[in-house]
């Protein structure tokens, strides 16, 4: 495996990028958040150029302001409550996360800075063979699933059979109470739409925080104790099951840096229309 090393990485002009701390020196989330507020401020102040923030997270299970009380881990698990946009979701080994703190113009466009981390994963994606998409309504990278009907809302593969999916007509439906053939975490084996990477962010003073987790090639059986995103028609990725071979996070942070540097330093950044 490489070595990931820790520090900046800075370009001549325009975005850095700081590694936090990955594998053994995986960080955690309070420590990460701490760190965004103060590169956040002097960002603000000009102190400081954008700057992206990468890391591995020790487990950690944070919420959104959106997140609702039957989203969170049934059995008590403790929850992180934080001020970025979004739900539920889970951090951990395996998941390449990014905080990009960016100065945006003013009136800021927060959909266009969700955009651009979107178009950016989306191409690291590709670059390892996997087709990640947007999916209508839903922030993030998505793998797609076969399309399946309502009236034949059945799917079978690796042993895994829902016949008259209960979902299809009961949108409070819960999947951590009824086994592993509804968990998140087979998604891929039912064959449906999943999450490859999860993106919440807020923005304070025009300025960026929080942003992006990408699964490499975590245990996503982590997210069977919530419901991921508050989605619970949709299940959770890694481009290692989608590959069916093992990636790291090693390989993939140097394609992260470089199509974020592309993407983030190559947009025509504008205030939100008005």
């Amino acid at each position: 495996m490489t070595a990931i090393s820790r520090g900046e990485t800075p370009a001549p002009e325009g975005l850095r990028f700081v590694h936090l701390g990955f594998g053994a020196d995986a960080v955690e989330y309070e420590t990460a958040w701490q760190e965004q507020r103060r590169v956040h401020a002097a960002r603000f102040a000009d102190e400081v150029p954008d700057t992206c923030l990468l890391l591995e997270h020790l487990p950690v299970y944070t919420a959104g302001r959106r997140t609702a009380d039957d989203e969170r881990p049934l059995d008590g698990t403790p929850v992180v409550d934080v001020d970025r946009g979004g739900k539920i979701t889970w951090h951990g080994p395996g998941q390449l996360v990014g905080y990009p703190i960016q100065k945006l113009p003013r009136p800021v466009d927060v959909v266009a800075h969700v955009r651009r981390l979107e178009d950016a994963l989306i191409r690291v994606c590709a670059e390892f063979g996997v087709e990640g998409t947007r999916v209508e309504g839903r922030s993030g990278v998505w793998v797609l699933g076969d399309a399946v009907s309502a009236a034949d809302a059945r799917a079978a593969l690796g042993g895994l059979n829902l016949d008259f999916d209960p979902r299809v007509t009961d949108e409070l439906f819960d999947p951590r109470l009824n086994g592993p053939e509804y968990a998140p975490s087979n998604a891929g084996q039912r064959r449906e739409d999943r999450k490859l990477a999860a993106i919440g962010i807020r923005v304070a003073k025009g300025v960026t925080m929080h942003g992006f987790a990408l699964n490499v090639n975590p245990d996503n059986t982590s997210f069977d104790k919530i419901v991921p995103c508050g989605i619970r028609d949709a299940g959770v990725a890694s481009l290692s099951n989608e590959l069916g071979r093992e990636i790291t996070i090693a390989e993939v942070l140097p394609v992260a840096e470089k199509h974020l540097r592309d993407v983030l330093e190559g947009a025509e950044l504008l205030p939100r229309a008005v």
